[in-house]
């Protein structure tokens, strides 16, 4: 019985503790926290009246988290930007790679490929355990005209 209220003990713990990290930056907080907390951002972008920061673990890990400042350098908001809900906002004939870019951070690859015009923006991203590609095409002129999504399959030693 003692080793069963010590393991939900340490779950509670876990869980509690996993929460305070994902939580770790609110509205309100100032620029120096936010940096105490993720460090160095790796751009920051002027955004309307205030600032965005971005965290991107492009190109090897599947997580961009935008943190937006008001004029004061106060939190706005920060937010995980690599999901379905956030790629649905992509307006197909409008969005330009520099609004990919500001909305999702640098892509892990910038591809071409012999049936597509243009460049192929890819972003790695998790969909809750499956590791996925999220592909904008880009037109010559730097235009998202199509967007596309598929599994990242891991490259396994010793396959052939």
């Amino acid at each position: 019985m003692k080793v069963v209220k010590t393991v939900s003990s340490l779950v509670a713990a876990v869980l509690l503790m996993a929460g305070c990290a994902f939580n770790a930056v609110q509205p309100g907080m100032s620029r120096e926290d936010v940096m105490a907390h993720y460090g160095k951002p790796s751009r920051v972008l002027p955004l309307g009246a205030g600032t965005r920061l971005q965290y991107s673990a492009q190109p090897a890990g599947q997580t961009a988290v935008m943190v937006d400042l008001d004029a004061a350098g106060k939190v706005v908001v920060a937010r995980q930007v690599l999901n379905l809900n956030e790629f649905s906002k992509i307006e197909l004939g409008k969005w330009t790679r520099e609004d990919m870019e500001r909305e999702f951070g640098r892509p892990a690859t910038v591809d071409r490929v012999a049936a597509w015009p243009g460049d192929v923006m890819t972003y790695r991203w998790l969909d809750r355990d499956t590791s996925k590609y999220f592909w904008a095409y880009l037109d010559t002129g730097n235009v998202v005209r199509r967007t596309g999504q598929g599994i990242e399959y891991p490259i396994r030693m010793n396959d052939n």
